[in-house]
């Protein structure tokens, strides 16, 4: 008879005897395993790994510069030696129209009657400001480059400026590819002509109210964007006295204006430009004026609307 007091033994799992034998070895490796990551755990430092002092430098210039990038003054600045006065109508009309002037000829029976009639005063902004008879009187220039033209306000008021002023043969050269901008139309379409065929014939529209003026053999357009017409210019040795930026008002349409035209610029020649104090784009281009300024160790002085660089220092390349 069995006796009821005596507690019987607990059950146990039940084990195929070929797998009993493995259970102490695996036992031992588990604990050796845990014992090994706990080690790795206490010998790493609190400290984050070391990198790779390049990577690490690159990783905090790429998130906390405080200066520009290089990329963004790399600019072709290495322009051809400048060529005489004399020379550049000539070298202009020869690169650009098969050396005839765009004006012989023009306009033709079927162009006249797209045009408006030529206005006494193109619809132009700030461009009768005292900033250019300022200018003007001070520099005296043969050659003006303007960027931005529209209908030719302001190249036009600088030829009158430069033959009161006894300059009879200041060369203007009007850089813009004279297409407006989209939508320009909305707001000052009864001062543009109707499109024809998508030509926004802004060109014609300028060349006749420079036919007007009587001013074909010192006004000269250079339909393209500025950005090509300054590199243009760049190769083929063509500097300005003066150069006026009025083209693109964001920031970096003008950056790159600004710093491909002073690459064209003469020694003690001045820049200068509108929309000191537009707010497009944030002020686009206040902010590329100042950082250009700083950039160049330049002084930029607000005249109106406007702005100007100090001089140009005599001592670069050109001369």
């Amino acid at each position: 008879m069995k006796d009821s007091s005596r507690s019987s033994p607990p059950p146990t799992l039940p084990f195929f005897p070929s797998l009993r034998r493995y259970l102490p070895s695996a036992t031992v490796i588990l604990l050796l395993f845990s014992l090994g990551y706990i080690a790795g755990l206490l010998s790493s430092p609190s400290s984050p790994s070391s990198v790779n002092p390049q990577l690490q430098s690159h990783i905090r210039d790429s998130n906390c510069s405080f200066s520009p990038p290089h990329d963004l003054f790399r600019f072709h600045t290495d322009c051809a030696k400048p060529i005489p006065h004399d020379r550049v109508l000539p070298t202009l009309l020869n690169r650009l129209f098969n050396n005839t002037s765009p004006y012989s000829d023009f306009p033709s029976p079927e162009t006249a009657t797209l045009l408006l009639p030529p206005a006494a005063h193109p619809r132009g902004w700030g461009s009768t400001k005292p900033v250019f008879s300022d200018l003007i009187s001070t520099i005296r220039p043969l050659t003006i480059i303007e960027l931005g033209t529209f209908l030719g306000a302001s190249a036009l008021h600088m030829a009158s400026l430069t033959r009161n002023l006894s300059l009879p043969n200041s060369l203007i050269i009007c850089l813009d590819d004279f297409r407006g901008w989209p939508a320009f139309r909305s707001r000052f379409g009864r001062h543009v002509p109707i499109p024809h065929h998508a030509d926004s014939l802004l060109l014609h529209q300028f060349m006749l109210g420079v036919s007007a003026a009587g001013e074909t053999h010192r006004i000269l357009p250079v339909p393209f964007s500025t950005s090509s017409g300054l590199a243009a210019l760049c190769e083929w040795g063509i500097y300005g006295d003066l150069i006026e930026v009025d083209a693109g008002h964001d920031f970096h349409s003008a950056w790159s204006d600004i710093n491909m035209a002073y690459a064209v610029l003469r020694p003690g020649g001045v820049l200068f430009g509108h929309d000191y104090y537009t707010a497009a784009d944030d002020h686009g281009v206040r902010r590329a004026v100042t950082l250009f300024s700083r950039a160049k160790g330049l002084k930029v002085r607000p005249h109106g609307e406007h702005w100007v660089l100090s001089p140009k220092p005599v001592d670069s390349v050109p001369v």
